[in-house]
């Protein structure tokens, strides 16, 4: 049955008086307040959507691209300062870059492949071996391995919000190229794409886009703006989109420029630091011990002893280990200054406020506090649910810079002929490839490897696969086996790691977990 709306509210102290004063009007009040409840009501369906004394209410209803206008370059401004001077913050930023990117960087796999639709071994080979080449100097400056620039945009477009790259194609006026591959990049940062450059309806944020919203060029300073040139728009240049990257962390639809992943969290980053410094001058001064002399009547003080030409002469007192001090006068007593410092609560404090923060950019509690308490379990749970955000923000990273950076390589190493496109090439494949993200980390390493050869003996798993989730390249691999155990046997040398020889004792191991059979014990690997 539905409940149908009470006629009247429950009357307040002010109904009550005017009721017993005049019952009729007293009605009307209570009438007239209840319809009142009902409209609003029936115009605000959530609690939430209305003001209240007892919480903030936010009526900021801007665009995306206003927020950005606002507040981007503050924000910006805040996160440089927080790597720059504050231990946890460049703690945090360098954690999120190893685990996005790497000591060696998203690893790339060719995998072009043939009309059959097999891969085209030979070519991937080529390619491999020219990309290696050019990752030594991969850039402008030639100062850095590809590597390097991961890392380095990587960490840009955290703290900053967004990164830049321009791509450099064939011969350049001054440039000569790293490599045989006649192709480098040059990086700059979100300065030199002015958020005050505007130019008709198309043109906002130093972003020039068409009627759908898709970047068609980039208008970037010829310098740094920060340097004190380049502060005019005739000391712009406009750059086609099609050579740019622009890597940027969005938060909503329609936003052309990134925010800092550091936005929700500087204020409290900031306060840890104030916090913590506090503490820390206060223990110190704690840790310098000071004593004064307590005088408990005013009649007690005599004013300063004086030398023979009346020169005030300070009075000290000493103090050493076991010392008595028997030079104080009547109605006098030494006190001490105790701060209480340091305060044990501290810790507490502040892994809370760690946890909130290492919500608030996806990153694991344990790396950002250093602090590695707990059982197996809960470290091997916690590091499974963060790696997903890191496994997002690589997947964000590879789309945006490392694939169409790939894609472009391929294509000068075919237009300068360094690596030809075999005819029997499938078009369109010639640019496919495997991007190998840094693995999750094994806790305990006896665990992870039985667990691993398990599911590759069970045919669950493959070896390939589990070579690219420790982070290898099969291919790579494969070849640095082959010539291992090609000069071990020239050599008539035997390792434990190559099952094939009857002296390495694996030829009839039994798996890992299983029992030997009866009568036939498992063997002994061989030193």
């Amino acid at each position: 049955m539905a409940q149908t709306q009470p006629l009247f509210s429950a009357p307040n102290l002010v109904d009550r008086l005017v009721g017993y004063i005049n019952p009729s009007a007293g009605i009307r009040r209570l009438q007239a307040r209840s319809a009142l409840q009902h409209a609003k009501a029936a115009f605000a369906p959530y609690d939430a959507d209305s003001p209240s004394r007892n919480r903030k209410f936010y009526t900021n209803g801007l665009s995306p691209n206003q927020l950005t206008q606002k507040s981007a370059i503050a924000l910006r401004n805040q996160a440089r300062q927080l790597q720059r001077n504050h231990d946890i913050s460049r703690g945090i930023l360098r954690t999120m870059v190893n685990n996005i990117v790497g000591p060696n960087g998203i690893g790339i796999e060719p995998q072009p492949r043939r009309l059959d639709g097999s891969i085209h071994e030979e070519y991937a080979k080529q390619l491999r071996d020219a990309h290696r080449e050019w990752a030594l100097k991969p850039e402008v400056t030639k100062r850095h391995t590809y590597a390097k620039v991961q890392r380095l945009m990587c960490g840009t477009f955290l703290r900053d919000g967004e990164s830049f790259a321009q791509e450099l194609l064939g011969p350049v006026a001054g440039l000569v190229h790293g490599s045989r591959v006649p192709f480098s990049l040059e990086m700059f940062e979100a300065d030199f794409v002015p958020y005050h450059y505007s130019q008709g309806t198309n043109t906002n944020q130093g972003i020039e886009r068409n009627a759908w919203g898709e970047p068609t060029a980039y208008w970037v300073f010829k310098t740094n703006p920060l340097e004190g040139a380049g502060v005019f728009a005739s000391d712009l240049k406009r750059v086609s989109a099609d050579r740019v990257h622009h890597i940027a962390l969005l938060d909503r639809i329609g936003q052309m420029r990134g925010i800092t992943e550091f936005a929700s969290i500087i204020t409290r980053l900031e306060d840890i630091k104030d916090y913590e410094e506090s503490e820390r001058i206060a223990a110190k001064i704690a840790a310098s011990l000071t004593a004064y002399i307590k005088k408990n009547t005013p009649d007690g003080y005599t004013g300063p002893n004086t030398d023979a030409q009346g020169i005030p002469v300070p009075r000290s007192v000493g103090m050493a280990p076991g010392m008595v001090i028997d030079s104080l006068a009547a109605g006098e007593e030494i006190g001490m200054i105790d701060s209480n410092r340091p305060n044990p609560n501290v810790v507490t404090f502040r892994q809370g406020q760690l946890r909130a923060i290492a919500a608030g950019v996806g990153a694991s509690y344990s790396s950002i506090a250093r602090d590695y308490n707990g059982t197996f379990s809960a470290q091997r749970q916690e590091l499974v649910e963060q790696w997903v955000n890191y496994a997002t923000l690589t997947d964000e990273f590879v789309g945006q810079f490392v694939q169409p950076t790939y894609a472009t390589f391929v294509q000068a190493c075919e237009l300068s002929g360094t690596v030809r496109r075999p005819r029997d090439v499938l078009p369109g494949t010639e640019d496919d490839a495997l991007f190998i993200a840094q693995a999750m980390p094994w806790i305990d390493p006896a665990k992870e490897a039985v667990a691993y050869t398990a599911l590759v003996r069970a045919g669950f798993a493959s070896e390939v696969e589990v070579i690219r989730k420790r982070g290898g390249n099969p291919r790579d691999l494969l070849e640095q086996v082959t010539q291992w155990r090609k000069e071990s046997k020239d050599r008539e040398l035997v390792f434990t790691s190559d099952g094939k020889n009857p002296e390495s004792g694996f030829a009839n191991a039994t798996p890992p977990g299983e029992s030997a059979a009866p009568g036939n014990p498992t063997p002994t690997p061989a030193a």
